[in-house]
């Protein structure tokens, strides 16, 4: 008995883990721009996410620089306005329009 609880809760664990990893999305990152990037950046999400390539977001994303790579590019950017949580968010979308990713559909 004790085994089999020790067994569901090792799934529901894995369950759980890996919902979270998979939480960050392009479409909610999207929206984030759209609502707190784009007045102050004064261009769309797409055009932000094309100053670079797929492998260069991963880059920048894996050395931490993801915020002060945005700042650069959208230099009226006030980065303690958007919250930690809305920055994967931001990455994945980055990362799917790269300008080797996804065409947008308009």
């Amino acid at each position: 008995m004790k085994k089999v609880m020790v067994i569901m809760f090792a799934i529901m664990f894995a369950m759980v883990s890996t919902t979270s990893v998979a939480a960050a999305n392009s479409k909610t990152g999207q929206k984030i721009f759209k609502k707190k990037f784009r007045k102050q950046c004064r261009f769309s999400g797409v055009k932000f996410a094309r100053h670079h390539t797929q492998g260069e977001w991963e880059e920048i994303w894996d050395e931490g620089k993801f915020k002060e790579e945005a700042k650069t590019i959208c230099p009226r950017l006030k980065i303690e306005d958007i919250k930690e949580s809305w920055w994967e968010h931001v990455y994945d979308f980055s990362y799917e329009y790269a300008s080797d990713g996804h065409i947008p559909k308009c």
